[in-house]
């Protein structure tokens, strides 16, 4: 390097006994050396320099070696006008979809392993049986949805580093006791593995809600694309679950299915734990981590927006981040509105109106795994084709309302409903449901990665932490107006018509 070089030069030139009535002084030539550029001048001139020269650092693309200083691979003292560095294997985007994944893992276990507890564990006590997803629904969703936004405003645990290393610690915590409780024999006492089971579904999506709200908050430091991962991420566990439902009735025993799905989320969760700490080691990473620390440095004021600053140093300007926000969280909250209005309380009530068409596999693949697949594809579409852009997004997603309707005029609860089924073809239907999931995909993944955008790089981390609070409440009301559902397509005044 030429600092180096510099350096090595200016102590020989002080220590060799011929040159002691010169200095050398970075900035000319003095021979035919092409890596070092020095003149000699007057001792006189050399004592009226100053010994620390106020100049930029000049660096050589040698500036990424692993031997150098710990500030240096910091990137302190660096001009951060280079050239980027580049996500070389797309390693911290992959890291990402990881981290989106572990964020529905432990609402998707508890889901896939329906049978075990509505006809293993609960059977004994047909009322819990009958109506287990209804309590893991708002045991689930209740805490998300609190916590997702009192994370924003109160910073539990510190900052974003405490809170998702702690939160990844309990979730792991949680799901060992839930892998306890599936080997014991509960038969003798029900009603108390019930009350475990709900508890341990409470605390577990509260700290989720902490770490996937903190996921995107870290994600909003990056380029947009990478919450776009995050977002993939969580559609890509729901197709891993869905092609697992598909396939559970290959287990023969129920409750060893059962261990092994919540084995497998507490690995995943082990997984985002372990590579979170590998961030750091990356240079691109730690380029744009550090991009925004500078932004702070320049303007100190700005210091206390930072994510990552004490609690009690913190003053984040909430009001102007919603107002400059409002429209990608508005389009952010319709859609996860809509997709939970639909999917999968409606979606999978909808029967074949040909007898046999695609035979008892017919909710699975028109439902689960199309919605799934086609969100994930939504999802990658969106990552590489940014349509519409900011301005006409909401558009998009309002358009999407005209799904509800659409779904009530299929083949919903044929046995009780009175409006008339209008949409007659099986394969109409499974068309729109292809629409549908990759709508929910692309317009998600827009949303989120507009909304850190909106706002000031400083306010970027605490603007995708807003944005992923609303994607709860989107998913909350949504489940909420899904309960209407049966009483609209079954209502007297259809009768008439």
């Amino acid at each position: 390097m030429e600092m180096s070089h510099q350096g090595g030069a200016e102590a020989e030139s002080l220590l060799r006994h011929d040159q002691r009535s010169a200095i050398v002084m970075p900035g000319q030539r003095t021979g035919p050396s092409r890596s070092t550029h020095y003149r000699t001048i007057s001792w006189e001139d050399g004592e009226k320099a100053p010994f620390l020269r106020n100049e930029p650092v000049k660096l050589t693309p040698a500036w990424e070696a692993t031997n150098l200083p710990n500030d240096t691979l910091n990137l302190k003292g660096i001009a951060m006008d280079l050239t980027p560095p580049k996500d070389k294997w797309n390693l911290i985007y992959l890291t990402l979809v990881l981290h989106g994944l572990g964020t529905l893992t432990a609402w998707n276990m508890f889901i896939t392993a329906k049978a075990y507890f509505e006809t293993y564990k609960l059977a004994s006590e047909p009322a819990l049986s009958e109506n287990f997803l209804t309590y893991i629904g708002w045991a689930s969703q209740i805490p998300n949805l609190l916590f997702s936004w009192f994370n924003i405003f109160f910073q539990l645990g510190g900052n974003l580093t405490t809170r998702i290393v702690w939160s990844l610690c309990i979730e792991v915590c949680i799901f060992v006791f839930t892998v306890i409780l599936a080997m014991v024999d509960s038969t003798e006492w029900t009603l108390t593995f019930f009350g475990l089971t709900i508890a341990s579904v409470f605390f577990l999506n509260a700290f989720n809600a902490v770490f996937q709200n903190s996921v995107y908050g870290l994600a909003a430091k990056l380029p947009p694309k990478y919450t776009g991962a995050v977002v993939l991420g969580s559609n890509i566990c729901g197709t891993l679950v869905a092609i697992l439902q598909w396939a559970s009735d290959m287990f023969g025993n129920i409750r060893t299915s059962a261990i092994y799905y919540f084995i497998a989320g507490m690995f995943v969760l082990l997984i985002c734990f372990d590579t979170y700490f590998a961030l750091p080691l990356n240079r691109f990473y730690r380029y744009h981590d550090t991009l925004q620390e500078r932004t702070m440095r320049v303007n100190p004021a700005l210091a206390a927006t930072d994510q990552n600053s004490s609690p009690n140093k913190r003053s984040i300007p909430y009001g102007t981040i919603f107002a400059q926000s409002w429209v990608q969280l508005y389009n952010i909250f319709v859609t996860f509105f809509v997709t939970l209005a639909i999917y999968p309380g409606l979606h999978s009530e909808i029967d074949p109106v040909t007898p046999g068409f695609l035979g008892k596999n017919f909710v699975s693949i028109t439902c689960f795994i199309t919605f799934n697949v086609t969100a994930m594809l939504g999802n990658i579409t969106a990552s590489l084709w940014q349509f519409p852009n900011k301005r006409w997004l909401a558009l998009f997603t309002s358009l999407r309302f005209l799904f509800i309707p659409l779904y009530f005029v299929c083949n919903y609860k044929p046995l009780t409903r009175t409006l008339p089924v209008l949409v007659r073809a099986d394969w109409a239907y499974w068309l729109i449901a292809v629409l549908f999931g990759w709508s929910s995909g692309h317009g998600s993944s827009l949303g989120m990665m507009y909304v850190s955008g909106t706002v000031s790089p400083e306010h970027a981390s605490t603007a995708g932490m807003v944005g992923g609070a609303m994607l709860v409440t989107g998913i909350v009301s949504g489940i909420t107006f899904s309960w209407l559902c049966p009483l609209v397509v079954t209502m007297d005044l259809w009768k008439s018509i």
